[in-house]
């Protein structure tokens, strides 16, 4: 699967789309209809404020705190909204939970909806024709493809994200991070985790 990787030979947009962004984008600042330097700052605010880092402080909570993480597993809408992180692209929230019995990971077949609030920017990966069909027909390889190879009795479970529901994966806390607090513990979580095609960082 392709990567955000550089270095991967997959990780570019395949170039026609990316022509055709980059086209559209040229018309409309020469028209005076956008302003890149807004661009700039709105592609900033949501790769780098509000997501991923929002997402891993939820996760974190949930490993520390079992009332939050009860919540967040009955009503993660509920409890999302109250940290602040809803509005567009974030509505009708649902957290599915790793176990050592069941792996999950989040695709959206038809298009790339995806909790911007909690993750940011989806990856261009997420968006691409190869993952959206490949992670339901034959989510295995596709893990290993991203460095994850699980169990064979870990059962692997993928959710399709909709513009009615989307899902946040609470990975695994790792081991060793016992006396660790939630703000280490957010350093420990990835975007790739929170999709379920990654395991958090162990310490």
């Amino acid at each position: 699967m392709p990567h955000d990787d550089p270095d991967h030979p997959h990780s570019l947009l395949p170039s026609d789309p990316a022509l055709r962004v980059r086209a559209l984008e040229t018309v409309l600042t020469r028209k005076g209809l956008i302003d890149p330097a807004a661009l700039d700052a709105i592609i900033d605010t949501y790769e780098n404020r509000i997501g991923p880092r929002n997402g891993a402080r939820v996760v974190a909570r949930a490993w520390c705190d079992p009332g939050f993480h009860a919540a967040l597993m009955e009503d993660a809408t509920a409890v999302v909204s109250d940290m602040g992180y809803y509005g567009r692209q974030g509505e009708h929230m649902v957290a599915v939970e790793n176990t050592e019995a069941v792996h999950n990971m989040v695709v959206c077949t038809l298009c790339s909806c995806y909790p911007w609030p909690l993750l940011g920017i989806p990856p261009t990966w997420y968006k691409s024709d190869a993952y959206r069909a490949r992670a339901v027909r034959e989510p295995r390889k596709v893990l290993a493809e991203f460095g994850v190879t699980l169990p064979e009795a870990t059962a692997v479970r993928v959710w399709d994200s909709t513009a009615e529901v989307r899902y946040l994966v609470v990975p695994q806390r790792p081991a060793g991070t016992e006396g660790m607090d939630e703000e280490a513990l957010m350093d420990l979580v990835t975007r790739d985790s929170m999709i379920g095609t990654g395991l958090a960082v162990s310490p």
